[in-house]
């Protein structure tokens, strides 16, 4: 079963309560995401790190409930 928007925002959110997360389903299916998760977290990551944190709060879901996820990441404009 495809994952919603609600269900990928609430995994994100409990990892990263801060992030401010855009979600676009690409196919309409619930089954290809793209992301946009901006949070303090990642202050000082790179972007490889930033990713795997993000893959981390979807608890091994990728690849399986949720079949794809273009995602970019960053942190508050404030903060940058």
């Amino acid at each position: 079963m495809p994952m919603t928007a609600v269900d990928i925002e609430r995994l994100i959110k409990e990892k990263f309560p801060d992030a401010a997360i855009e979600l676009k389903d690409l196919a309409g299916d619930n089954d290809h995401w793209a992301a946009h998760v901006v949070s303090d977290a990642f202050k000082g990551k790179s972007r490889v790190q930033q990713h795997q944190m993000v893959y981390d709060a979807l608890g091994g879901r990728m690849g399986g409930v949720l079949h794809a996820l273009q995602l970019t990441t960053g942190i508050p404009k404030s903060d940058a």
